[in-house]
């Protein structure tokens, strides 16, 4: 199951990032985790994707340029998905739709 989720993390991390075709470098695993900690009750719970997380998911998309970029933030996010198991898949997989990436 934990295999699953965090597949479904970097699914949701290249779909964020395909159209992506600028480099910007320099991203950090904290700058992925702020980015994405907004989307934290979201991710745990059903309901409203709050506001400040469809910013961080396209701050994400807008920074995450490269592959070397792409490959950290999903290995970044795995890290994520492991220390917050209760994370539902279904909701990480829809919620670049949710924000419009």
């Amino acid at each position: 199951m934990a295999i699953k989720m965090m597949k479904v993390f970097c699914v949701m991390v290249v779909y964020m990032v395909v159209l992506s075709s600028y480099a910007e470098a320099g991203l950090t695993c904290s700058d992925v985790s702020n980015k994405i900690s907004p989307c934290l009750s979201f991710l745990k719970q059903n309901g409203e994707v709050p506001p400040t997380c469809c910013t961080g998911v396209k701050g994400l998309n807008d920074a995450a340029k490269t592959t070397p970029d792409r490959q950290m933030t999903c290995n970044c996010l795995k890290t994520l998905f492991k220390t917050n198991k209760d994370i539902k898949s279904d909701n990480a997989v829809v919620l670049p739709s949710k924000c419009g990436v």
